[in-house]
């Protein structure tokens, strides 16, 4: 008995300890993103890569150095009211979008100083919609309830773009409106994922998954309409991670697979100006003063630039057609240097590690399929820009995210990072403080 007294005097001591030790753990300072560090880190890096193009601005140099002091007073603008009233403590994704857009707003002034002020106000645009988006994400009814006139919208969207847009570079997806031009299928994205994350929220019938697969079918039908197989793609590719997320079954991703496999292969055996544009892929030497221009070019001058790159405002590349748009990542490479151009694409992977990591604990299937299908859209359409102008992949014309230049690709880029913000709780802090209680 004195055995068991002392044994159980002994198991209650270690609890003790054990308790004490917990309670020791958790009154220890969590750790918190250092988001002060790597916003002056930050801004360094925008100061030092912003003066070279001020300085070669020459006539326009007062107009430039207005737009790089407003976006960066834009910037601490924002994280000092997002700290100071927002309550804001996880701020990554902000961090790498200012940085990512600051490397395209450079980039692009550096080339054109007339495209400076229009890439700052779609920066703007951007951020706004980043903002307004995640009000909208805060409730999960009111997702809900804006689904179907979402929905909607994008499809009449499509449907305009289809009778009023222009042919450009051989495909139908820009509408003109006087000195501006929009290319609607940006937008639309973001109305995919939204009515995607929705109706999975929503999915209780085969007939609410049946309307949703026919949204989808529509989308990337019209894109096929308007010749944009780059965006189809990537719509293609966001669908499959949506399905996936609501069966779970591979061998149903396998067979939709299969099935736009042969779909694509029909429109080519009925279409055959589609092939053609294609054809240069893995052949740009063959062809490198005709369709594989643009492409012998980048793989030329980015490996000129070696590993910290010729300098800004110093390269060649910048000469070629669509040199801040399809071609930007070649103009960073060259000029900015590899290293420059590896970090771009780690930032991407760093924010589809985080999505994943903040979709395991949302607080509802809706934002872990909005932060997820963003992530991958992204990491799709940076595959398609990096891939393509180094001919690993055909070149489609999809613009890099963030960087290229663009006012509807800039404002669809805030927003599908508005999707996975919305999905991490510390975004609103009053519900976290309600979960908490």
């Amino acid at each position: 008995m004195a055995t068991n007294g002392n044994g159980q005097r002994r198991q209650s001591q270690t609890d003790l300890m054990q308790q004490a030790a917990s309670k020791s753990q958790s009154s220890k300072p969590k750790r918190h993103f250092r988001w002060m560090t790597m916003l002056l880190f930050a801004t360094m890096f925008q100061l030092i890569s912003m003066m070279p193009v001020m300085v070669n601005a020459e006539e326009s140099e007062l107009e430039i150095a207005t737009v790089f002091g407003g976006f960066i007073l834009v910037e601490w603008l924002y994280f000092i009211c997002a700290r100071a009233f927002a309550k804001q403590r996880a701020t990554e994704l902000e961090i790498i979008a200012f940085t990512l857009s600051g490397v395209g707003l450079v980039t692009v002034a550096s080339v054109n100083p007339d495209y400076a002020l229009k890439q700052f106000v779609a920066i703007l645009i951007g951020l706004a919609a980043f903002i307004i988006l995640l009000a909208i994400m805060r409730n999960v009814e009111v997702i809900s309830a804006l689904r179907i006139p979402v929905a909607v919208a994008a499809v009449g969207l499509l449907g305009v773009n289809l009778v009023m847009a222009e042919t450009v570079n051989g495909a139908l997806n820009w509408i003109t409106l006087g000195s501006f031009s929009i290319q609607p299928s940006e937008l639309v994205k973001v109305a995919f994922i939204f009515v995607g994350a929705a109706t999975l929220e929503k999915l209780q019938s085969t007939q609410s998954l049946t309307r949703y697969l026919i949204f989808s079918l529509g989308c990337v039908g019209a894109l096929f309409l308007m010749r944009d197989f780059g965006t189809a793609l990537i719509f293609f590719s966001t669908f499959l991670v949506i399905a996936f997320m609501r069966s779970g079954d591979i061998k149903t991703i396998g067979l939709i697979s299969v099935a736009a496999v042969l779909g694509a292969g029909l429109i080519i055996y009925f279409k055959p100006y589609v092939a053609s544009r294609f054809e240069a892929y893995r052949h740009v030497w063959e062809y490198a003063s005709e369709g594989g221009y643009q492409q012998t070019r980048v793989l030329s001058y980015s490996a000129s630039g070696g590993f910290f790159g010729l300098g800004i405002g110093n390269g060649r590349l910048r000469n070629v057609f669509a040199s801040t748009t399809d071609l930007i990542f070649g103009v960073v490479c060259e000029e900015w240097g590899l290293v420059v151009g590896f970090c771009v694409i780690l930032c991407f992977a760093f924010v589809a590690v985080y999505a994943l990591r903040l979709a395991r604990h949302a607080r509802s299937t809706v934002y872990s399929i909005a932060a997820v299908a963003s992530a991958a859209l992204l990491l799709v359409q940076l595959s398609l820009n990096v891939f393509g102008v180094t001919d690993l992949l055909p070149l489609t014309g999809v613009t890099l995210p963030f960087v290229s230049r663009g006012g509807t690709s800039m404002i669809c880029s805030w927003a599908l990072f508005a999707f996975i913000k919305s999905s991490d709780i510390k975004t609103y802090p009053i519900l976290e403080k309600q979960m908490d209680e």
